[in-house]
């Protein structure tokens, strides 16, 4: 068994497969064989970023809630959740 040499893509080698994957011509396995590369190369894409403000904002909106709630029960004598 003869072993392969280790291959460098060029930037812009790179960014030609994502931009074939989202135009959609072809399979990703068309593309891997096309591009030489392994198709779990292609697949794997980055994790999605989270937006730290808008988990905020809505962590204090449903904290607000629950505090707009709870005085509600309580001023119509109805037990509250919180013990």
């Amino acid at each position: 068994m003869t072993r392969r040499v280790r291959r460098n893509h060029t930037p812009a080698s790179k960014s030609k497969v994502p931009l074939k994957v989202i135009k959609g011509e072809k399979t990703l396995s068309e593309l891997a064989q096309q591009f030489d590369v392994h198709y779990n190369q292609i697949k794997q894409k980055p994790e999605p970023t989270i937006d730290v403000k808008t988990l905020h904002a809505k962590i204090g909106e449903l904290i607000l809630e629950n505090d707009f709630l709870e005085t509600a029960l309580t001023k119509a004598g109805l037990p509250s959740a919180k013990k």
